[in-house]
């Protein structure tokens, strides 16, 4: 078959490879690049299970082609944590908070509250909820994912580099 080929950027480093033009964004991180952290639930976007983020855009995986995602900067929930393995502020809260259960979901809610948090410093429990209105979870009351975002969205605030750290 007739594979195109791409250049993307992920998680910070440059990738590249041939791909079939129907493969979707999901699928190649994957089984290319290794990044199983995205999962597939529906593949039709319904569940938000394979959320990434596209030049800082959540967006669903399943819906994309990788050819779509060529010259862009896709981050993974890999790419999340600091490179010496700290949770960022949405991992960590997320687990303080029993905002996850069996896990399946929760790599996609972690992507769409990073990008939730980054467009809403200080949402609302409304808008937290409205921001995850594209993720299902089966497991929780959703209850701890919002108390979740909440705790986040103060640590993240208590992150503000002083002039003296610069």
């Amino acid at each position: 078959m007739h594979e195109e080929p791409i250049r993307l950027t992920i998680n910070g480093n440059p990738a590249s490879a041939r791909v079939e033009p129907r493969m979707t964004l999901a699928d190649f991180l994957r089984e290319k690049c290794g990044l199983t952290g995205t999962h597939l639930g529906c593949e039709h976007g319904a569940c938000g299970a394979c959320t990434v983020l596209l030049d800082g855009a959540a967006v669903r995986s399943c819906l994309l082609f990788a050819v779509q995602a060529d010259g862009l900067e896709v981050t993974t929930v890999e790419g999340i944590a600091s490179p010496d393995g700290e949770l960022s502020p949405v991992q960590a809260a997320l687990r303080e908070c029993h905002g996850l259960q069996c896990g399946f979901c929760t790599p996609g809610f972690v992507m769409s509250l990073t990008a939730l948090l980054r467009d809403i410093p200080n949402p609302t429990d409304e808008q937290i909820r409205e921001g995850l209105s594209g993720n299902f979870c089966r497991c929780t009351g959703y209850q701890g994912i919002v108390a979740a975002a909440h705790r986040a969205a103060e640590s993240m605030a208590g992150q503000v580099e002083s002039p003296a750290s610069r």
